[in-house]
């Protein structure tokens, strides 16, 4: 009997190849492994850093969990739940591999980052990050904020991340004070949603706390990002720590009552039409986590992020 043998994916296109789920390359949804992004709309790298986290580290991890996390979507992406589409008809994803730290220098990690994230950039892609803790975010929006002027911000989180900075500290609950202050994002045109911190200024964001949404539902929670971002161009980041820690215990920082998985994943699917010009997942800790359950809901959204690429590339938003 002759057994057909899957072999590595040659291109960025198409579902077949997959391989099994229980087996084979760990690139995220078992895309082709490459840095030659010639022809990708979509580009998934790894930021694996962790040297800003205030409480448990392991985020540098995070990026090789998503990845392990995502095998059976990736078997199950011909026709990706809920959009009935195969992202990978027509968009082109590459997994460009993890951007290299050399550990014994952590001051270096903005320029290394933002020269990372610049790179990518340059060849017009859409980045798909997996931090790695919260400080990621801080010099990739550098990086696209050079592309594409002051950013709206769409923050999901447990923490505002905006407590005093002083431009200097790798501190992972500081970062967006930085930005806001560098002009890379616009206060007044972004949001932060799961929130259940203290913070004394609001520092011109908007703020639906985790209780807000819980009251008030995920469909006025789309109505007010609808009414705070428009249709400007936005940066989205996700901190697993905005879910609940029964939905998402393997993270750094974990604060309980966050969103539930499902009120999350109906915020974020229904902002198919929103201008979202790059997306992060972060603080993805596996060494707390049970069953994978982090890391399986940090790669569910990523490939939802995937999917409404295709369907904004297509113009047919559902």
């Amino acid at each position: 009997m002759s057994i057909k043998q899957p072999h590595p994916r040659q291109d960025l296109l198409g579902t077949e190849g997959a391989g099994m789920t229980y087996g084979g390359q760990l690139s995220f949804l078992r895309r082709q492994y490459t840095q030659d992004i010639t022809g990708a709309d979509v580009v998934i790298s790894g930021l694996p850093f962790d040297a800003a986290t205030t409480f448990r580290p392991g985020a540098r991890f995070g990026p090789q969990a998503i990845r392990a996390a995502s095998v059976q979507l990736a078997e199950l992406s011909a026709n990706a739940f809920p959009y009935n589409l195969d992202p990978f008809a027509n968009l082109a994803v590459a997994d460009y591999g993890d951007c290299y730290f050399d550990s014994g220098y952590p001051e270096h990690v903005v320029e290394v980052i933002t020269a990372h994230a610049r790179k990518l950039l340059l060849q017009d892609v859409t980045m798909l990050s997996f931090g790695g803790d919260h400080f990621v975010t801080y010099p990739l929006l550098k990086a696209h904020a050079e592309k594409y002027g002051p950013l709206s911000l769409i923050h999901f989180d447990a923490h505002v991340d905006t407590w005093p900075d002083d431009g200097q500290r790798l501190d992972h609950g500081s970062m967006f004070l930085r930005a806001k202050n560098e002009g890379l994002i616009d206060s007044a045109r972004s949001i932060q949603l799961g929130i259940r911190s203290f913070s004394e200024d609001d520092c011109g964001f908007t703020v639906l706390t985790a209780p807000w949404i819980q009251e008030h539902g995920s469909a006025q929670a789309i109505t007010e990002i609808r009414r705070v971002v428009g249709d400007h161009k936005a940066y989205l980041t996700f901190d697993i720590d905005c879910l609940d820690p029964a939905f998402a215990p393997g993270t750094g920082t974990p604060v309980p009552g966050g969103l539930t998985s499902s009120e999350a994943f109906a915020i974020f699917r229904a902002m198919v039409d929103f201008n979202i010009i790059g997306m992060d997942i972060v603080e993805v800790a596996p060494a707390y986590d049970h069953a994978e359950i982090t890391a399986i809901a940090a790669a569910t959204l990523a490939h939802d992020f995937i999917c409404q690429q295709a369907i904004r590339k297509t113009g047919q938003h559902h």
